[in-house]
């Protein structure tokens, strides 16, 4: 909807061009393609580049591994010679094609053979026995790192049924992190990876691998005899999953919580400002938000509070985004301003409000509003009945349905960011990035005042609805460039409000008025990660695990929810797998029970947000995290 001078049918030229621009086909990708994608995410596990060589067994096996393979020594053994001095990329290709991944039904035959009792577990006496005394022995250490798994253990018994679906979802878990982390990485999709190039432009068949000379030609006709072998996956794990630590932290009902937010005495003589905003959920999950610079003018008291935005609710309509958590980090600028300093965070609540209440010195501080996504997730339940958003008189003129007037007027409330009832030009600007992406200028910000209603430079409520109707008259009543702004504003066919969160911020200060502005909408990400981490690792509790004293699990326990970080003090990235299905009555922002994630040397990441499914009834967080080698 963004105007430009000169003609009126201007004003929505952006909404339909976003709507009709091509976008760039992508057409399935074949399974030769997928089968040197996957190559080459589990080669670039253990590699810089797929230029590297394998110089080693242990190599050659970690790289397996990755690529979801099982193999027993005798494998290794087949495929690195006395004669073997290195392979190549090329040369793990062919290995992969020879060594197909070991499926959950051949693992479950394998271990069921171990099974005496017939009820899914092995006695750890007797796995002891069988792993040390027969076929290929595994040493007292390695049966011990299996029985120390603390996901499938229990009692004196392996479940080994467990730990097959353990292990399978570890093995597409880690890949798929690799994969997401080759699809980001600009430099690793223009890399070219041995013989095979990063896409497929002209869908030319992909070359065939030519072996080096190292590998000996008699291996070719061989069968990979142990497939399906328990000992090898076992050994395999045992060394994936280098140690775990755990939590389990019981938390009651939210009528018990503790940490109640209380409002200042004086407060009605404070001076207060307030500004809205929102939360939009994107395409691919991330959740982005307004972010504010405030000014303190001098050293004051100060109450801040965000609480989700109460909007005209329609009977029958769900209101989810009033269940939405709201938080809000306060950060000190400093001269520097890539070097933010937390100071504080909105962590006492009452009900749906998060606040703070605290002594803030002079300066500009950034606020950045979070919300951990636990429920502001993608929609899933199917629209059986689109809304009509406008309609023709008798007469044949068009009028906008009731019904999208009232969104309209909610979609007013939510960018009126200073709610004075009025659009400014700022205003509108971030109403037009997000819908269409582009901005208004002066000049035809001019012209909208001139065929709109509008109030001190600024558009009313009735100048917004008409602006709306011109753009359905422009396209002659064809609702399509309107749907690009309410699915882009986070309503669905439905023009229900399921993929957004408004919010408002108040802030009160006893010794000055607090100016505040929104000075861009950015994904919750970046400086927002940094403040949860520090909050995190100042307030939460800390396990390092077991023999590796740079990796530590923080747990930072609130009322309402539990956040996780992982911090890596180590030179090398390392990948952990999370386990949360011991866990009761939860959700988490990922969607996942089981995952993973890749954490990069000297640094710390949030791993995971967690909060009960049902606030009224009493909820478990039981999550054991593994280090994988």
């Amino acid at each position: 909807m963004a105007i430009s001078p000169g003609s009126d049918a201007a004003f929505s030229s952006q909404k339909s061009s976003l709507s009709e621009s091509p976008r760039t086909k992508k057409y399935p990708l074949t399974e030769e393609e997928i089968f040197y994608m996957n190559c080459r995410a589990a080669y670039l596990t253990v590699f810089k580049s797929s230029l590297e060589n394998i110089i080693s067994k242990d190599q050659l096996y970690l790289a397996l591994q990755h690529a979801g393979r099982n193999p027993s020594q005798k494998t290794i053994d087949k495929y690195w010679t006395p004669q073997t001095a290195k392979l190549n990329f090329d040369d793990f290709c062919i290995i992969l094609r020879k060594e197909k991944p070991t499926s959950k039904a051949e693992l479950l035959k394998s271990f069921k053979q171990l099974d005496v009792n017939d009820d899914g577990s092995i006695l750890h006496t007797d796995l002891y026995k069988l792993l040390t005394k027969k076929g290929e022995k595994m040493t007292q250490e390695e049966v011990n790192a299996v029985i120390n798994l603390a996901d499938v253990n229990a009692d004196g018994k392996f479940d080994y049924i467990k730990f097959c679906k353990l292990y399978m979802i570890t093995n597409e878990q880690c890949l798929k992190t690799t994969l997401e982390k080759l699809e980001v990485d600009s430099k690793l999709r223009r890399q070219q990876f041995g013989s095979h190039i990063e896409g497929f432009p002209e869908r030319d068949p992909s070359p065939v691998p030519k072996p080096s000379p190292r590998i000996i030609r008699k291996t070719d006709q061989e069968t990979f005899s142990n497939k399906g072998d328990s000992r090898s996956s076992l050994l395999a794990t045992s060394r994936k999953f280098k140690i775990s630590v755990s939590f389990t932290i019981t938390m009651e009902a939210n009528s018990n919580r503790n940490s109640k937010l209380t409002e200042p005495n004086s407060i009605k003589e404070w001076q207060c400002v307030q500004s809205k905003g929102c939360f939009f959920l994107e395409e691919n999950g991330e959740i982005i938000s307004h972010q504010y610079r405030m000014q303190i003018a001098q050293r004051s008291m100060v109450y801040l509070t965000i609480k989700p935005l109460n909007l005209s609710q329609v009977e029958g309509k769900p209101s989810p985004w009033l269940s939405v958590d709201t938080a809000l980090y306060i950060l000190k600028e400093s001269e520097n301003q890539a070097n933010l300093q937390l100071m504080c965070f909105t962590e006492l609540q009452t009900r749906e409000v998060f606040g703070w209440t605290g002594e803030l010195g002079p300066g500009i501080y950034w606020l950045i509003p979070s919300t951990t996504g636990c429920r502001l997730k993608k929609e899933v339940k199917p629209i059986t009945e689109e809304a009509q958003l406008v309609c023709r008189d008798e007469t044949g003129e068009l009028f906008l349905t009731n019904e999208f007037r009232s969104t309209l007027s909610d979609i007013f409330e939510i960018i009126d960011l200073d709610g004075n009832g009025l659009l400014s030009l700022e205003e509108y600007n971030f109403f037009e990035l997000r819908t269409s992406g582009e901005k208004c200028d002066e000049d035809a910000w001019a012209v909208c005042r001139e065929n709109f209603d509008t109030k001190k430079n600024e558009l009313t409520r009735q100048g917004f609805m008409d602006l709306n109707l011109m753009e359905a008259n422009d396209r002659e009543g064809d609702p399509r460039d309107l749907w690009v702004t309410l699915l882009s504003m986070g309503y669905n066919k439905a023009l229900e409000l399921t993929e957004a969160c408004p919010f408002v911020i108040d802030i009160y200060a006893d010794k000055c008025k607090p100016r505040i502005k929104a000075v861009h909408m950015e994904p919750c990400s970046g400086q927002l990660e940094k403040a949860i981490c520090k909050s995190v690792l100042d307030k939460g509790d800390a396990k390092v695990m077991d023999g590796y004293e740079n990796i530590i699990v923080h747990t930072h326990k609130r009322d309402t929810w539990i956040t996780s970080v992982i911090e890596n003090k180590s030179d090398n990235k390392v990948i952990i797998h999370i386990n949360n299905e011991l866990s009761k009555n939860c959700i988490n922002n990922r969607g996942l029970n089981i995952f993973a994630v890749e954490v990069a040397p000297k640094s710390a990441m949030v791993c995971q947000h967690v909060m009960p499914l049902d606030e009224r009834q009493e909820w478990i967080y039981n999550c054991v995290y593994s280090l994988i080698s």
